[in-house]
């Protein structure tokens, strides 16, 4: 992912103090509400971990299942892939990542803190230096810092134990091409496509879960020939644009950024960010690059295997160009909890909070709630019935308002309430999260109804 420059970063505090909603609001809502919080919180946490409570794994698993569904479940030329985490220690050396993959870095001799050096605070480092009456900082000399994380394999302790957690999950594709490519049966054109974790020792992770050393992306790696690179390239620009919108950002949120000629990595062609508006301003959450014969070619280089495919009808040897697209899971999680939140006011000075989730998306599908603890019995039997198919939620506790207003919080986009009338005319009442209308829904059919509005499709 591209990394923003001090103005950008200046731009970006510039919108922020424009956007409705505070990053301070939104991180107590998701700690309060079981979306995300700090890993190892009662020791004090861990800085760039987090971790995902009951709501929040549920989201996370919902973007990955709408974006599996459209990106592989959907197409014939992409096919999926779950690599290992720690790849062969040649894989990082081709890919450039053991040599290049850093970040500058200094230390400030007053504080102890460190920083990168194209992200320095503008006065002062630290609350420790605020009451001198010179609160500069004093920054040692620029030096890089790579960002991967080492770890060892086996009990060996010589450096060819040394390996490397993945820093991005691109490679092992790169590394799988040859074998998936022959076992799934495909030809070029066709793309390989996984979701997964990767880690980044970041000098300084920021901005609640956007900017983490653990982190997962959802990536594909399509592959094409040499002269087709430019049309794959504007189509799955085209389509990627497309998906986020149907997540149901608004249009005000979202835009796409080309990136300029100084920014393309050196074996780039082209290169373009979806990015999102957060409180701390424009980020990217995904981007789509034309990365050329780069990686292959690379891959082929130092493990001394033959990566170029051969045309079946014209005999023609070639190295496939990639086009890449690469969300950050996490990033996008995010970017959904920003959009939805809602604080709006009703009639008689009530404010009620609302998350406007996608109902693919949802957490939680539907919450059975009845009306009285006296008809827990049929209620309970209903839900029972209702989660065999879609994440449903039981609640009897307290007026039948208060829980309502539980499960907007939460962005539950549909409640059904049984009533006392529904053990004689066998249907349930359903409100809608969103405009809080209701209508009367035979219970035979409840189950259908749900699905047919809360399925994986977007």
């Amino acid at each position: 992912m591209s990394e923003q420059s001090k103005d950008d970063l200046e731009n970006q505090a510039e919108d922020s103090e424009r956007h409705p909603l505070s990053m301070e609001t939104l991180v107590a809502f998701c700690a309060s509400r079981g979306f995300m919080f700090p890993s190892s919180e009662i020791y004090g946490g861990i800085n760039g971990f987090w971790d995902y409570g009951p709501l929040g794994v549920e989201l996370k698993n919902n973007l990955k299942a709408v974006w599996w569904q459209r990106m592989v479940r959907e197409r014939t030329d992409v096919v999926g892939i779950d690599s290992a985490i720690i790849s062969h220690a040649r894989t990082w050396e081709a890919s450039g990542h053991v040599e290049h993959f850093s970040d500058p870095m200094v230390d400030c001799r007053r504080c102890k803190k460190r920083f990168r050096a194209d992200q320095l605070p503008d006065d002062f480092c630290s609350e420790t230096v605020k009451k001198d009456a010179d609160r500069s900082c004093d920054f040692t000399e620029a030096r890089d810092f790579n960002l991967m994380l080492q770890t060892e394999v086996g009990a060996s302790a010589d450096g060819r134990a040394v390996a490397y957690l993945r820093p991005e999950t691109c490679q092992p594709i790169f590394t799988d091409f040859k074998r998936v490519r022959e076992s799934a049966r495909q030809k070029v054109p066709f793309g390989i496509a996984q979701t997964g974790k990767a880690f980044r020792n970041e000098i300084t992770p920021r901005n609640f879960t956007f900017r983490s050393r653990e982190f997962e992306q959802a990536e594909m790696e399509f592959f094409c020939h040499p002269s087709e690179r430019e049309a794959w390239y504007e189509r799955w620009r085209t389509e990627r644009v497309r998906f986020h919108r149907d997540l149901g950002f608004e249009e005000s949120n979202i835009r796409m950024r080309p990136h300029a000629d100084d920014e393309l990595a050196h074996y780039a062609n082209a290169a373009e960010d979806v990015e999102f508006r957060f409180p701390f301003g424009w980020q990217e959450i995904e981007g789509v690059h034309d990365r050329g014969d780069w990686d292959l070619s690379r891959h082929s280089e130092f493990s001394g295997k033959d990566l170029i495919v051969t045309d079946e009808e014209t005999k023609e040897r070639f190295t496939p160009m990639v086009i890449e697209t690469s969300m950050g899971v996490d990033r996008t999680c995010l970017a959904l909890l920003v959009n939805a939140y809602c604080e709006e006011s009703l009639e008689g000075g009530e404010t009620r909070t609302v998350m406007r989730i996608a109902p693919a998306l949802a957490p939680v599908k539907v919450a059975v709630l009845p009306l009285s603890k006296k008809l827990s019995e049929p209620a309970r039997a209903l839900h029972s019935d209702l989660a065999r198919h879609v994440n449903a939620f039981y609640d009897e506790s307290g007026n039948i308002g208060r829980r309502y207003r539980r499960q907007d919080e939460i962005g539950t986009p549909f409640c059904v309430t049984v009533d006392f009338d529904s053990l004689d005319d066998s249907q349930v009442t359903i409100r809608n999260r969103d405009d809080m209308s209701q209508e009367r829904v035979s219970m035979d059919g409840l189950g259908a109804w749900i699905r047919d509005r809360v399925g994986t499709a977007l």
